[in-house]
């Protein structure tokens, strides 16, 4: 753990030097084929990447290169994985440059075999990701780690999904030689049913991997959120960590949600310690907004497409595989819009477009190939609590 004059952040080295070993295939649990890591959105991936997991990464001297398709949702998730290589490229290519009489021709000769100005983040045509990793490699001289976060996104284009195989074919080539691997592949995504679309099926990229699901944060966690929000309130008024536990459950252990919650008891709603009496009132479910989200956007639909949503939802929670056109899954569907009182009419043509406005309203995911996911597996929680 440790406190920046910025920001507290909350640092995990135990988990970043474990799943180093995993990845490296030092361990009885190999990833070494790749790491593929699943939770849901905001509950502290990204940030446990750049913080503990890199750093480890560059602590064993190997060159971590990351991308997050979620930063920019707007450009081809192939765009961003080739501009990620071609950035790490340009920087040796000013190494090596720059230390010509040291290292002799070699590296550069090198470089310049993929003929391409480093300075714009794509690769040339004809250049693979293999040949580009391939180089990155030799002229480094490490181990890449190539860090793809939200990777689900890369199944929302044919190009992505391309690129996806690419990156199959380069570990393939990187990792065949004897005692000279080169890649290592590491993936996140929030949610388990999407990074799925990658490796369930015979026909996807990397077919027979398995979906690892990232450990939440959990009392450790709480232990130091609870001391560094009791330093900035007075010694009578105090939280305490079962009450800060029990909340950061309610938000499913979401430190950014925790923290909006925490703010609103300590400004709006009276004393810190009484944080334990409204959450078991339930007086914060929706002051502090945890599900109003969920709620809003599920109160704007129309009964079928509440009923398509909840029925995902329940296959989600039971890990079972959302068949959208299946006699079963029209069935459930008529037996909650029975249950809402409304005509049961559940068929093709209506389930598609319950799904195609759920869509629209980003509450559903549909990967290259047509399978269906939420868009947040946290909402299946929330739906089944509702």
């Amino acid at each position: 753990m440790s406190v920046s004059q910025k920001r507290p952040i909350f640092q995990r080295p135990a988990l970043a030097e474990s799943l180093a070993r995993d990845v490296a295939g030092e361990s009885f649990v190999d990833y070494s084929s790749g790491l593929f890591l699943a939770a849901p959105r905001r509950t502290g991936k990204s940030t446990f990447l750049r913080n503990d997991f890199i750093p480890e990464c560059e602590k064993r001297g190997w060159l971590a290169v990351y991308v997050d398709l979620w930063a920019n949702r707007e450009t081809d998730p192939a765009e961003l994985i080739a501009g990620v290589i071609g950035s790490a490229l340009g920087e040796f290519d000013s190494a090596v440059s720059k230390a010509a009489k040291k290292v002799g021709i070699e590296k550069i000769n090198l470089l310049r075999t993929l003929s391409w100005d480093f300075s714009k983040p794509h690769l040339p045509a004809g250049t693979t990701l293999a040949k580009a990793l391939d180089v990155l490699h030799k002229v480094s001289g490490q181990l890449i780690v190539l860090i793809i976060d939200e990777a689900q996104h890369a199944l929302n284009s044919e190009s992505g999904l391309n690129t996806m195989f690419a990156l199959k074919a380069a570990r393939d080539h990187l990792n065949g030689g004897v005692g000279d691997d080169g890649l290592r592949l590491v993936f996140t995504g929030s949610s388990r049913d999407k990074l799925a679309n990658l490796v369930l099926k015979s026909k996807q990229p990397f077919y027979g991997a398995n979906i690892t699901p990232f450990p939440l944060l959990g009392k450790d966690f709480v232990a130091f959120a609870t001391e560094i929000w009791n330093t900035r309130l007075a010694s009578s008024n105090q939280f305490s960590v079962e009450d800060l536990a029990d909340a950061f459950d309610l938000v499913g252990h979401r430190p950014e949600m925790l923290n909006q919650l925490l703010t609103e008891v300590s400004v709006g709603l009276g004393e810190a310690s009484n944080l334990g009496e409204l959450l078991r009132t339930g007086a914060l479910n929706h002051q502090a907004g945890v599900w109003s989200d969920y709620e809003s956007a599920f109160n704007g639909l129309s009964p079928i497409q509440q009923a398509v949503l909840e029925v995902m939802a329940e296959r989600a929670i039971s890990k079972q595989p959302f068949v959208p056109f299946s006699d079963q899954t029209f069935q459930d569907v008529n037996r909650k819009l029975e249950h809402a009182q409304v005509d049961a009419n559940a068929s093709t043509p209506n389930v598609q477009k319950a799904l195609d406005v759920l869509r629209d309203k980003e509450l559903v995911w549909k990967a290259n190939r047509g399978e269906y996911a939420l868009e947040d597996i946290s909402m299946a929680t929330w739906l089944t609590r509702h």
